[in-house]
C-alpha cells in the first residue's frame, strides 16, 4: 500500500498540486510574521512608504512598510524609571501594587508609542542630526556642567554611574535620536504665537476684578437641646458606617538590618587595585581635544561631481587657513554646520571614545596644537580642522581614592552579610510558614511584637506603608502565614506574621450612643448656621444692602473693591464662589454664601465687575504673558501634531505582553 501511495504522489501533476498548496500557506505565514510584531514587542507603529501612501499591508508589499517597535525590554526599563520617579516623589505614600495597575502601564506605553510615532515621522521627513548639534546639546545639559561650564569629568561620572553604565558613544546616539524625534514638534511649538487680540480677550477674563462686600456670620451657639431616643435611633440607622469599629491586627516580626551587622573582613588590597583599574573612568578623565571645523556638506550618496566640488572647496579653505586667514571668520562665512558655524566652528571638547565619526576623530588626534588639517571626508561631507587645544587627561591616583574604595568594599561586605542573613531567614520560614519563632531562634534575631492597631493608626514598624499594606493583606490575615521580606530601606527589611485580627464591624448603639448625640447636635448647629446665611442672602435678593444688614445685626463687614481672581481671600473656596457668581446688573448686587467650617459662614455681595485692562499692564508683563500664552498654545499644537501622525499611522498594541 505504501508503494502505491508513493507512486500516486510522484510526477509533475502531484508536484504542481503541492506547490500550489504551499504558496498560500507561505504567504499567510510571512504576512503574519511581518505585520503581527515579534514576541519581544508590546507595540508596533507602521506606515506605508512615502512614495506609495496607499500601499497594502499584505506580503510581499508589507516589506516596504516602515516600522518602529516598542520592545518589551524598552517598556520595562521605562516603566521602572517612572516607578523610581513616583517612589521619590511620593515617599512613604508610594504604593507599589497600585502603581502596577493596567492603567499605569497603558499610560507609560502611550508615551512610548508617541515617541515612536515621532521617530517614524522624522524618518519619513528625512531629518538628520549632525555631530555638532549632538555635542552642543550634551555640553549645554546642566547635569554635565560645573560652575556653568561643561565638565568632561562630570559627564563621564554620570554616564558610568547609570545602571547599567552607558558608554559615551551609546549616549550620543540616544541624544541624536532624541533630537531627531523632537525637531518637528519643537519647531511647531516654537513657531506658535498669540495675537494681541487673543491676549486682550484672555486678559479681560484673567485680569477681571470684582467689588465685593463680605459679612462674617458667627457660628451659632453649641446645641444643648435634648435628643430623644427616636432621633438617636434614626440617625444611627442612617449613619452606621460612621460608627464602625475599624479593622485591627497584631503582628510578630523579625527585623533584618544590614546597617547593624558587623564587617570584620580585612581589606583586600589586590581587589581594591583591580576595582580601581576596572572603574578608572570614575577617577580619571581621558585626554580631550578642542577642535574648530568648517563643514562643506555633501551626502555620502551624492554623485562624483558633487563630491569633487565639495572637496575642492574644502581644500581651498584649508589652504587659506594655512596661509594665515582667520579660521573663525572662514567658518562663519563658509561652514554648513549650523551648530558650530556661529561659534567660529568650535566644537565642545571630546575624547577619543567614538563620540565623533571615526575619520574626524582620527584626524583630530593625529594633529598638533594650532595645526590645520583637511579636507577630511565623513558621511556629512568634507571637514577642514583646526586643533585649538589639547587637554591632557586628569584624575586621582589609587592612593588618593583608596579610602573611598575601601569604604565601598566594606559596604559591599555588609550588603553580602545582609543578603546572607535575609536568605537564611527566608529558608527558615519556608520550613515552618505559620510560625515565626523557630526562624528567629535559628538565625539568632529577636522575635518582636506590635499591636493590636487599626489601619488608620499604625504602630512601630507598621507605620511603614509597605508593612501596613502587608499586615492588612488578605493572604496574611486569612492564612496566618509569614510574609516575604518587606523592604523598609536599602539593606533593611522585616518579615511579619499576623497573630491577631479583628474585622471591621458595626458597634452596637449602646456603645456609641454618646457619639450619635454629638453628631446630631453638630448637624443641628450646621443647619442653623446655613439657615442664618440663607436668611441674609434672601434679604440681599430683596434689595437690602449688605453693609446695612451687617450694621443692624452687629456682623463683621468688609468692603473689598478690586478683588482679583485666584487670590485666596478670604479663602480659596470663597474667592472661587465669588468669581463663579453671575455678573450683576447695573445698580444691583449678586449675593451668595460660603461655609468656612465649624458653623461659620461668609455672605458676599458682588456689586461690580471690571474686566482686565491690557493697556494698564506694564510692557514687560505684557511681553512675558504673551510668551507664556504662546508657549502653552505651542504645546497644544505640538501634541496636535503627534495626534495627527498617530491617525495617519497604524498602531498595533499587544496589551497581554505588558
Amino acid at each position: 500500500m505504501l508503494q502505491k501511495l508513493r507512486d500516486k504522489t510522484t510526477g509533475w501533476i502531484a508536484s504542481l498540486i503541492l506547490g500550489l498548496l504551499i504558496i498560500p500557506f507561505a504567504f499567510v505565514g510571512v504576512n503574519e510574521y511581518m505585520t503581527g510584531g515579534t514576541a519581544g514587542d508590546v507595540a508596533v507603529v507602521e506606515a506605508p512608504p512615502t512614495w506609495w501612501e496607499s500601499a497594502p499591508q499584505w506580503w510581499p508589499v508589507s516589506m516596504l512598510w516602515q516600522r518602529e517597535e516598542v520592545t518589551t525590554d524598552e517598556f520595562r526599563a521605562t516603566f521602572e524609571q517612572v516607578r523610581q520617579q513616583q517612589r521619590q516623589a511620593q515617599g512613604e505614600a508610594f504604593d507599589p501594587r497600585e502603581f502596577e495597575s493596567v492603567e499605569n502601564k497603558r499610560r507609560v506605553l502611550e508615551q512610548l508609542i508617541d515617541q515612536k510615532v515621532l521617530a517614524l515621522a522624522s524618518t519619513r521627513a528625512g531629518i538628520r542630526i549632525g555631530d555638532a548639534a549632538v555635542q552642543k546639546a550634551i555640553s549645554s545639559e546642566p547635569a554635565f556642567q560645573v560652575d556653568g561650564k561643561f565638565s568632561p569629568e562630570q559627564y563621564q561620572l554620570l554616564l558610568s554611574s547609570q545602571v547599567p553604565p552607558i558608554s559615551p558613544l551609546k549616549f550620543q546616539e540616544e541624544q541624536r535620536d532624541r533630537l531627531r524625534m523632537l525637531l518637528i514638534p519643537q519647531a511647531i511649538g516654537d513657531s506658535d504665537f498669540f495675537t494681541d487680540g487673543e491676549q486682550e480677550r484672555m486678559w479681560k477674563l484673567l485680569g477681571e476684578t470684582r467689588d465685593v462686600g463680605l459679612a462674617l456670620l458667627p457660628a451659632p451657639p453649641e446645641d444643648s437641646a435634648p435628643v430623644d431616643d427616636a432621633d438617636i435611633k434614626a440617625w444611627y440607622d442612617g449613619h452606621k458606617d460612621d460608627f464602625k469599629q475599624d479593622e485591627s491586627v497584631a503582628l510578630e516580626y523579625i527585623e533584618i538590618n544590614g546597617n547593624t551587622l558587623p564587617t570584620d573582613a580585612p581589606v583586600d588590597e589586590a581587589a581594591l587595585r583591580k576595582r580601581y583599574e576596572d572603574e578608572k573612568s570614575r577617577f580619571v578623565s581621558p585626554e580631550q581635544r578642542v577642535v574648530a571645523h568648517i563643514l562643506i556638506a555633501a551626502d555620502a550618496g551624492a554623485d562624483a561631481a558633487t563630491l569633487k566640488a565639495a572637496e575642492e572647496k574644502a581644500a581651498a579653505l584649508a589652504q587659506q587657513a594655512r596661509a594665515g586667514a582667520d579660521f573663525a571668520a572662514l567658518a562663519r562665512a563658509n561652514s554648513e554646520d549650523p551648530g558650530s558655524r556661529d561659534e567660529g566652528g568650535e566644537l565642545p571638547p571630546f575624547a577619543k571614545d567614538g563620540s565623533m565619526v571615526k575619520p574626524f576623530e582620527d584626524a583630530a588626534f593625529a594633529m598638533q596644537a594650532g595645526e590645520i588639517s583637511g579636507p577630511v571626508k565623513s558621511d556629512f561631507g568634507y571637514h577642514v580642522l583646526q586643533l585649538r587645544e589639547i587637554r591632557p587627561g586628569t584624575g586621582r591616583s589609587f592612593e588618593e581614592v583608596r579610602g573611598e574604595l575601601a569604604a565601598e568594599q566594606a559596604g559591599n561586605e555588609r550588603e553580602r552579610a545582609y543578603n546572607d542573613l535575609a536568605g537564611r531567614v527566608v529558608n527558615e520560614t519556608l520550613k515552618n510558614p505559620t510560625e515565626l519563632a523557630p526562624a528567629a531562634q535559628a538565625v539568632g534575631l529577636p522575635l518582636q511584637t506590635v499591636g493590636p492597631f487599626p489601619r488608620n493608626a499604625p504602630l512601630g514598624i507598621a507605620a511603614n506603608p509597605a508593612v501596613l499594606r502587608a499586615a492588612f493583606s488578605e493572604t496574611l490575615v486569612q492564612d496566618g502565614t509569614i510574609s516575604d521580606p518587606i523592604e523598609i530601606a536599602p539593606n533593611h527589611s522585616v518579615v511579619i506574621r499576623v497573630t491577631q485580627h479583628a474585622p471591621e464591624q458595626a458597634q452596637p448603639l449602646e456603645k456609641v450612643r454618646d457619639a450619635v448625640v454629638v453628631a446630631i447636635r453638630a448637624d443641628r448647629r450646621e443647619k442653623a448656621a446655613e439657615a442664618a446665611a440663607d436668611a441674609v442672602v434672601a434679604r440681599l435678593d430683596k434689595g437690602e444692602a449688605l453693609s446695612a444688614i451687617a450694621a443692624a445685626e452687629n456682623l463683621r463687614f468688609n468692603d473689598l473693591p478690586g478683588m482679583r481672581r485666584g487670590i485666596p481671600m478670604p479663602t480659596a473656596e470663597a474667592n472661587e464662589a465669588i468669581f463663579a457668581a453671575q455678573r450683576p446688573a447695573e445698580g444691583k448686587a449678586i449675593a451668595g454664601k460660603v461655609s468656612l467650617g465649624d458653623g461659620n459662614y461668609i455672605v458676599f455681595a458682588v456689586n461690580k465687575v471690571t474686566e482686565g485692562d491690557m493697556t494698564a499692564m506694564p510692557a514687560e508683563e505684557r511681553v512675558m504673558m504673551q510668551q507664556q500664552l504662546a508657549q502653552m498654545s505651542g504645546g497644544i499644537a505640538s501634541q496636535a501634531y503627534v495626534d495627527a501622525m498617530r491617525k495617519r499611522f497604524k498602531v498595533n498594541v499587544f496589551e497581554e505582553r505588558l
